[in-house]
């Protein structure tokens, strides 16, 4: 009887990747595990037909091998005379790594050697002004963290000891139980992973190789920096347990919201009122500017609210670039308050003496709301 191809076999495509392979796997083996169907002769039949598929195709060299040749690729002692089915050892692995994945045990993935685990990665938030972000700077900050214990160089042993060997995982950090058709692997309980136990700690950190201290770090700010910029300081992070290596520190920058302007990348936008007479009559202003310099502005005569005017490379600089953005000045008319009697007359004497031609904006709204309004009594 011809045996049937690996992909259909686990149900996927033949571009499918180590993801999808492993997930097709794992539900068909647990599907037709001889413990879910005992005395199943056909469910152990497609057990082992999984099994082999799983173990050609989660191999590259060997998946490559079958893409090209198919089965023939594993005849005639073809790789080692594989395609017979899945090795106990792989087998046990491929099981273990199941187990890990829904109960969090097997694989020995948390193995540390000699009890060295990595330190923790560390979050600082820092908040700068517009400004700086402008110019750049270096800002000092104060990071409390664990550093590695001066009076035992981290071993966590007190001065003239050491640590020794786990004697229930043998050093592995993990211990393996058999249950039923299984070998589980588990975290070793004396050693919690580490590999070794300490029988006498050290008194200044208790036997964990570090302390807390607060220390002082210098964090480069580059010019043009942008809200929300990630910064990664390797090796600055919480020390290692027991002389592990030390994890990151992750610089996580805010840039203060500014009275005068907004930011989009590189440009800044500013609003500025205007009176209503030099929005009419035209007129200029001076506008300062994120460099601390100021800009004029000149207004034309009939300007209107909304109007924006650009200051080219007024903006903020580009990262790694000699470039700057652009400055984007929106003018709004500001309506007059407060107004004395004569300023009242010499309105209305304005209005008297407006037209259409003098208001075209409000003449053809108008002459719009007309029409709409023939048209529905029409």
């Amino acid at each position: 009887m011809s045996k049937r191809d690996f992909y259909d076999v686990l149900g996927v495509a033949r571009d499918a990747d180590e993801k999808a392979l492993k997930s097709a796997y794992r539900k068909m083996a647990m599907q037709f595990h001889p413990d879910r169907n005992p005395g199943d002769a056909e469910a152990e039949a497609k057990f082992k037909e999984v099994n082999e598929a799983y173990d050609t195709l989660k191999d590259g060299q060997k998946r490559a091998a079958y893409d090209r040749f198919g089965h023939a690729a594993f005849e005639n002692g073809g790789f080692g005379g594989g395609g017979g089915g899945a090795s106990a050892h792989d087998f046990s692995s491929t099981m273990s790594d199941i187990f890990e994945e829904f109960f969090g045990m097997g694989g020995g993935g948390g193995r540390r050697s000699g009890g060295r685990e990595r330190g923790a990665d560390l979050r600082y938030n820092l908040d700068i002004s517009l400004e700086d972000a402008f110019v750049g700077k270096t800002v000092e900050i104060e990071v409390p963290t664990s550093v590695t214990c001066d009076t035992c160089d981290g071993s966590g042993a007190k001065p003239g000891t050491s640590p020794t060997t786990c004697r229930t995982c043998g050093g592995a950090g993990r211990v393996r139980a058999a249950q039923g058709f299984f070998t589980l692997e588990r975290t070793c309980p004396s050693c919690q992973g580490r590999g070794q136990v300490i029988s006498d700690p050290c008194t200044s950190c208790g036997g964990s190789g570090r302390k807390t201290q607060e220390r002082t770090l210098s964090v480069n700010i580059p010019a043009g920096i942008e809200d929300g910029t990630r910064i990664r300081l390797a090796g600055e992070g919480e020390a290692g347990v027991r002389g592990g290596p030390t994890g990151d520190l992750y610089i996580f920058l805010s840039i203060k919201p500014h009275d005068l302007f907004q930011r989009d990348g590189a440009d800044l936008y500013c609003r500025v009122p205007i009176s209503m007479t030099t929005a009419a009559l035209g007129g200029q202003f001076d506008v300062p500017t994120v460099d601390g310099a100021t800009s004029r502005v000149k207004v034309p005569e009939g300007t209107q609210a909304g109007k924006q005017f650009r200051l080219r490379g007024k903006g903020m600089p580009i990262m790694r670039s000699s470039q700057h953005g652009d400055m984007y000045i929106q003018v709004t008319v500001e309506t007059p308050s407060n107004l004395t009697k004569r300023q009242r007359e010499l309105l209305a004497e304005f209005e008297k003496e407006s037209s259409g031609e003098n208001h075209p904006e409000s003449a053809g709204f108008f002459s719009k709301v007309k029409d709409f309004i023939d048209n529905l009594g029409a």
